[in-house]
């Protein structure tokens, strides 16, 4: 018993280390980002290093990957609460709230974008509905309020019960119950019908937003790079990616995936390695048929991503790093371990951010004015991109206040109660 005990103990020992130093990075990280954001509040653009060639940088980099993140983590949690996948319906309350904190990441990273961020809701009001950017803003907005509502119905319960007692979490409770506090258990199964309607009815809209931000860039013609009616569902199968690995590294700090969630960690990275494969599938035939084809617009862009000055993420970060480590964990026996597993995770979320800054940045680099860039002397006229120290601190500081969201949430939100085992096919539609 006493060896039982010890044991227990070490591992809570491990979860209590692994949230502390989650806290610290994203502490520091937010603490960083304060600078950067000072400097783009007072300074605008003028210490950005994109210009009149590279006009998007870093941050819509970090706005089309975050936005991926909450998509994927999405529909995650849709295999928990639309089809009834069991072995995930542990981190199905996880998903949802991953979902909604990398939104809001996703919202503040093309906010700082804006030349004037105080006219950001312009775009609510004069919309023009011929544009696919006008579209994807109105399925944010009913993206986020579906996820605040499927939140709720997923946690009102868990409030109504917990608003009795009088610590600070208690008080918190009473006021997220918004004033219910019917804890019957004909009020649970009503919570869970509306959560499978509203994760059904949300499936679409993630699929839909997320396949528009490709399409975004899908239909610029101008861009030979970008022009390709694969753009969107390369997005989406990314999003699966990186918002399942993303979930195999969250599942393992903040539900002891180390230890008593281990086997759900172990099957979040079959799921991702089987959707990575899938994801270099895809990449890989739009090399092939840039290059089979052999249209100079067409294959300038790639030249770019594989030996040009951008060479160094695709073969380093992207391939390298991103892929190839996390495959060969996944494959040999370390994939059971969920030690090694959610390192996979991590390495294959960081890689994700390079494929997208491969997206973004090669993309615009190329001249669409042959001898244009030799021809004007000026640091805006560049088609070498690489972000200034300010666009690093800002992104540095929206992955801190991510990071301490999801600290938050899982300090003062209810956790998965491991006596609550009811099947959600109980739930009658």
């Amino acid at each position: 018993m006493n060896f039982i005990k010890e044991l227990l103990s070490d591992r809570d020992k491990v979860s209590h280390n692994l949230k502390m130093i989650f806290w610290g990075i994203g502490g520091l990280l937010l603490l960083v980002g304060f600078y950067g954001w000072a400097i783009r509040f007072f300074n605008g653009h003028i210490k950005a290093n994109y210009g009149s060639i590279v006009t998007w940088g870093l941050w819509v980099a970090a706005y089309i990957y975050f936005i991926g993140l909450s998509a994927g983590s999405f529909l995650v949690s849709s295999m928990v609460y639309v089809f009834n996948f069991k072995k995930f319906e542990r981190i199905g309350k996880l998903a949802v709230f991953t979902a909604l904190v990398t939104l809001l990441m996703a919202l503040l990273s093309i906010w700082v974008d804006l030349g004037h961020m105080g006219r950001a809701w312009h775009v609510m009001v004069f919309p023009n509905f011929k544009s696919p950017m006008a579209w994807m803003i109105y399925l944010y907005s009913i993206y986020m309020l579906l996820l605040f509502v499927e939140i709720y119905f997923l946690l009102r319960y868990d409030f109504v019960t917990g608003s009795n007692n009088e610590t600070l979490k208690g008080k918190l409770y009473k006021l997220f119950s918004l004033g219910s506090t019917d804890k019957s258990e004909e009020s649970k199964l009503r919570d869970k019908k509306i959560v499978k309607r509203l994760a059904t009815a949300g499936v679409p809209i993630a699929i839909l937003f997320h396949g528009g931000v490709g399409a975004l860039f899908g239909v610029v013609a101008a861009r030979p790079h970008w022009h390709s009616g694969l753009f969107p569902i390369l997005f989406l199968l990314s999003a699966l990616v990186s918002g399942g690995a993303l979930l195999t590294l969250i599942s393992s700090i903040f539900q002891e995936g180390w230890s008593k969630n281990k086997e759900i960690v172990i099957e979040l990275g079959k799921m991702v390695l089987a959707l990575l494969l899938l994801d270099i599938l895809f990449q890989v035939s739009e090399f092939l048929v840039a290059y089979r084809g052999g249209i100079p617009g067409h294959t300038a862009g790639f030249d770019l991503v594989i030996s040009g000055p951008y060479a160094w993420v695709f073969w380093g970060w992207q391939g390298f790093i991103g892929t190839i480590v996390p495959i060969v964990i996944l494959v040999l026996p370390t994939r059971k371990s969920p030690r090694w597993v959610a390192l996979a995770g991590f390495l294959i979320a960081a890689g994700i951010f390079g494929l997208r800054l491969n997206i973004v940045i090669p993309g615009l680099a190329v001249e669409e004015i042959h001898g244009l860039t030799s021809a004007i002397y000026s640091h805006r006229v560049d088609p070498h991109y690489f972000p200034s120290i300010s666009e690093w601190l800002l992104t540095f500081g929206i992955v801190g206040f991510g990071m301490l969201l999801f600290g938050l949430g899982e300090h003062f939100l209810p956790t998965h109660n491991e006596s609550e085992t009811e099947s959600l096919s109980e739930s009658k539609v």
